[in-house]
């Protein structure tokens, strides 16, 4: 039970260090090596599946890209001119709140309010593009049939 040691002590002195670590060294890098060989293999390999799919797809795509333009032009024209109509016929409210939230109290509720800002410049109406710095603008009209002005 006692001799374990010295037999143990002359395994390890017996033991080539030197020659396992080169042993582990070309086997991992045979590792290495064989990972790299799949790996180049399997990206070459989806490229030409790649390439295959898109020009097995690319002229049905094509063609439902021209369909598709066909149908969706018509669609934003109509989107537009239904967007300016909505504008046209909402006018009368917008020129009612509006000029509230953009702190133009005299002109709310008249029709020739505008409200938009150009290059960051408030574009109140066709009159008086700054608003009207008075109680009561002398062009005001209404947008709502029979409203008196404010």
């Amino acid at each position: 039970m006692n001799d374990w040691f010295p037999d143990w002590k002359k395994i390890v002195e017996s033991f080539d260090f030197e020659r396992f670590n080169k042993d582990a060294e070309d086997f991992w890098d045979d590792v290495s090596q064989t990972v790299n060989d799949t790996v180049d293999t399997l990206a070459e390999a989806t490229e030409v599946f790649l390439e295959q799919v898109e020009e097995a797809i690319a002229p049905p795509l094509n063609e439902l890209d021209r369909e598709l333009e066909g149908w969706v032009e018509p669609l934003w024209e109509l989107l537009g001119t239904l967007e300016a109509s909505v504008m046209e016929i909402t006018a009368p409210m917008s020129q009612t709140v509006e000029p509230m939230l953009n702190e133009h109290p005299m002109c709310v509720g008249c029709r020739h309010y505008h409200g938009q800002a150009y290059n960051g410049v408030m574009f109140v109406c066709g009159m008086h593009p700054y608003g009207w710095d008075g109680e009561k603008c002398p062009d005001w009209e209404s947008a709502w049939k029979d409203s008196p002005q404010p």
